[in-house]
This record gives C-alpha cells, structure tokens and sequence, in this order.
C-alpha cells in the first residue's frame, strides 16, 4: 500500500518513538508526585516544555500539554473566553475549519454565544475586509485555522491578527496543519490561542499543546485541577511529550528540505493531469505544497477513494463517511460549491516517505479511474 494520506497523520519518526521507549523506561513516574522520581520526571517535563515553546516563539508559562489538536481546540477557546465579561458573546470562524472548532462552536452556542461563520473567497482565503464588517462590539473571539485541512490553503494570519488588535478582540488559530510544515512567524506577537497536534508531524498520537498566552487571566474549565497548572486533568503522558518534542525538532530542522522536495512532487504531480477535463484542482492562492485537493467531476469521493485503495493506494475524502454516505465537504461549500461537487472532493496528502515515482503512478492511477468512472455512467 502507497500511503498518500500524511495530512490525516504520520508514522512515528524512529528518533522520536525511541525518545518514548527511553523516558517510559526510566521517567514514569507521575510528574506531580512528590517524592524523587517524580521530580525527575517533572524536570524532563518542563524542559520539553521550554523547548517546545522555544521552537513556537511563545512564553512557556503559556504552554500546555493536551491529548491532541482536538482537545487543544476546545480548551484554549473556553481559556480565552473565560477572561472576558460575558457581555462579550460573539465569535467569529470560518464555514471550512476543522470539526473540533465547529463543535465548539456548537457548545458555545448552547450556552448562548452568537456565532458567525465566514465563507472563503474563490482564492480560498477569509475575506478580510468581511471579516472586519462581522466584528461588533461584543465580539469575543475570531478563530481561524491556518492551513485548512481539507485543501491546504494558506490563510494571512499576520493580517488576521492585525485585525483583530485593531478592534481589541482575542484572536485563536488552530495550527494543527501548519506546524512543521511551513516556517512560523513569532506566534507570541500574533496570536492569543493555538494549537498544535503531534502525530501531524511524526510524533506519537495522543499527545498535542494549547497555548494561552500568559496575560490572559484565564480560568480552569475543570474546577480542583493540579496537572498542567490546571489547564487540563489527568496525569501527564511525558514519554509521549518528549517524543513530540524530539519530532517537533527535526521537522523545523528538515522543514526547508522537505518543503522543496514536496514542491517537486506536487509540481509532476499536476503535469500529469492538467490536460485531463475530467479532473479539476481546487487551486488557492496560497496553499501547503504537500496537499493537493481536486475532483473527479460527477464522481463521489467515496468512490474514488475505495477505487484507489483496491488499488493499493490510500488517499482521502474531504470529510469522513457516515452510515455509507459521504457528507459535503465543510470547505468546499464554504468555497460556493454546490453539495454535490463538495462531495466529489479528494485529498492527497504527501510525506518525507513519498517518492516521485509514487506520485507518478497514483497520476496514472487515478486518471485510469477517471476513466472507468465515466464509462460505467
């Protein structure tokens, strides 16, 4: 099986799982105990710590270890809310961010916050100037991803956040897509809230950061929680910190290298199909070089992604089946298209493993499906 789905997650990094063996070894201990052991274990958590924030531009007493980008979502926003009058009960976020931050959006507005979901311009950026126009004065907080998971797109985060200082509102970017593979400005100066999960990078799964910058006077969302200052319950999984720290290291290490190698398979990638009418590239202006997003016109991306895999590849669909039936992408209406073109859509996703001659005959492959698609219509 050619793996071509890196943007859902990657394997393990040898360098990284071996960091796990080491500290699971030898650093079990619960990181709040308070005899030696647990000592020592929390010395290696607060170094992981200082590192992690180092690599991120960001105060480490801002920074908390969670399960994973999901839960980092949901708590950094409660975080960031928590801090402001509750007068200020409107959010702002995007039609195609990832479902964690639209079911905390769901929750909010059970507890009675107003939210506002922007569509994206055919360029698959926010509008920036609607934006501003959906800011009034109780806005809380504008959250926006900054790579969109579906198709890559690049969102002007800077501008974003300018944005949002300019009105006095707390901004939130979940950074899940992007760490690791794009280089990152000083995130302290930008942002009030991110996220970042491990297994996007080549770090364990189960293991990802929140920050919440520290000005913020933020609440515990669990009330009588010790772990993580509060911020989180549950003893402290160190050994995967550690390995999330050592991938996190060598992907800001290798980003130049592998930003450029994925930019020559993207670039055979799209030659090989560019003159065939029955594909169509969802092209941004701005987009991760190792996802590419497209169509096979009239064809469900289910389809696709089950002929691909009897194949011997394994790609995605833009959103997840339910009960047998693929619900339209969140990015591709927030695009305008329709519920069946966001149904049609694919995501190819490459990695440091990926090869040219991979992605040269996935090209093959897929115009072939393409192909036999259209005559069985």
């Amino acid at each position: 099986m050619i793996y071509l789905d890196y943007a859902a997650t990657c394997p393990i990094d040898k360098e990284a799982l071996a960091a796990y063996t080491e500290i699971a070894a030898n650093y079990f201990s619960n990181t709040n105990s308070l005899h030696d052991m647990g000592g020592e274990a929390a010395s290696v958590l607060e170094n992981c710590r200082k590192q992690f924030a180092n690599l991120l531009g960001v105060q480490a007493e801002g920074l908390y270890f969670t399960s994973g980008g999901s839960e980092s979502n949901f708590l950094s926003i409660h975080a960031l809310l928590a801090s402001l009058p509750s007068e200020k009960n409107h959010l702002i976020t995007a039609m195609g961010e990832h479902s964690s931050i639209h079911s905390t959006m769901k929750v909010l507005e059970q507890k009675g916050y107003e939210v506002t979901y922007l569509p994206y311009k055919k360029t698959g950026m926010i509008d920036l100037a609607q934006l501003e126009q959906a800011i009034q004065p109780n806005t809380a907080l504008v959250s926006i991803q900054h790579v969109n998971s579906e198709t890559g797109a690049i969102q002007p985060i800077e501008a974003i956040s300018l944005l949002c200082r300019s009105h006095h509102v707390l901004f939130h970017s979940d950074l899940v897509q992007s760490f690791g593979k794009l280089p990152l400005p000083r995130l302290a100066a930008l942002v009030d809230g991110f996220s970042v999960s491990s297994h996007k990078f080549y770090g364990p799964k189960g293991v990802g950061a929140a920050y919440v910058h520290p000005k913020i006077k933020r609440q515990s969302f669990y009330p009588g929680t010790t772990h993580e200052n509060g911020f989180r319950p549950g003893t402290v999984n160190t050994p995967a910190i550690a390995a999330m720290v050592v991938a996190a290291n060598k992907a800001i290490q290798q980003l130049a290298q592998e930003s450029k190698h994925f930019k020559k398979l993207r670039q055979v990638f799209l030659d090989k199909i560019v003159d065939n009418p029955l594909l169509s590239v969802i092209e941004n202006q701005a987009q991760l070089p190792s996802t590419i997003a497209l169509r096979i016109k009239e064809t469900e991306g289910q389809w696709v992604l089950l002929e691909s895999n009897r194949r011997g590849f394994a790609i995605s669909t833009g959103s997840a089946c339910q009960i047998g039936q693929q619900a339209p992408s969140k990015t591709m209406k927030a695009l305008g298209y329709s519920d069946e073109e966001a149904k049609e859509l694919v995501r190819i996703s490459f990695g440091r493993h990926t090869t040219l001659k991979e992605v040269e005959q996935f090209a093959d492959t897929l115009q072939e499906i393409a192909k036999r698609m259209h005559q069985l219509q």
